[in-house]
C-alpha cells in the first residue's frame, strides 16, 4: 500500500530561526522555507524532513533524527569542534567521555538541536 509513497517525518521546534541556522549552517543540510515558516530539510536521496513551529513545543524524550556516518569518532570530533555537546548516558546505555556508546550494536552518539530535540550520529555497519 505505501511501498512507493514519498513519506516524510516531521517534528516541532520553538524557534524556527535558530533551527534554520543550526540545521543549515552548523550541520550543512540544504533547507527550503515554505508557507507559515515551515522548514524542509532536504536529505540525500530525495528524503525530506519537515520542521514546524510550535509555541508550546516540548522536545521528545527519544531520538527524532539519525544521521548515518562512516566513522562516528571522526564525526563526533568534527561536531564538537563546531560547538555541539554530546549527551552523556549511564546505565543500560553507557557513553564514553566523548558521548559515544558502543557494544551491543553500531557506535552511536546523541546530541540536541536548539529546541532540545534528540538527534544522533550512527555508524553505518
Amino acid at each position: 500500500m505505501f511501498g512507493q509513497t514519498n513519506a516524510f517525518c516531521s517534528f516541532s521546534v520553538n524557534d524556527l530561526q535558530k533551527a534554520k541556522e543550526f540545521y543549515n549552517q552548523t550541520l550543512g543540510i540544504e533547507i527550503s522555507e515554505g508557507m507559515m515558516g515551515i522548514l524542509t530539510l532536504h536529505i540525500s536521496g530525495g528524503g525530506k524532513i519537515i520542521i514546524y513551529p510550535k509555541p508550546n513545543h516540548e522536545p521528545a524524550s527519544f531520538t527524532v533524527l539519525n544521521f548515518p556516518v562512516s566513522d562516528v569518532e571522526k564525526t563526533v570530533d568534527k561536531l564538537t569542534s563546531l560547538g555541539i555537546t554530546f549527551e552523556q548516558y549511564e546505565g543500560e546505555i553507557k557513553t564514553n567521555e566523548k558521548g559515544i556508546a558502543s557494544g551491543n550494536g553500531p557506535k552511536i552518539a546523541w546530541f540536541k538541536d536548539p529546541a532540545g530535540n534528540i538527534l544522533s550520529v550512527l555508524e553505518e555497519m
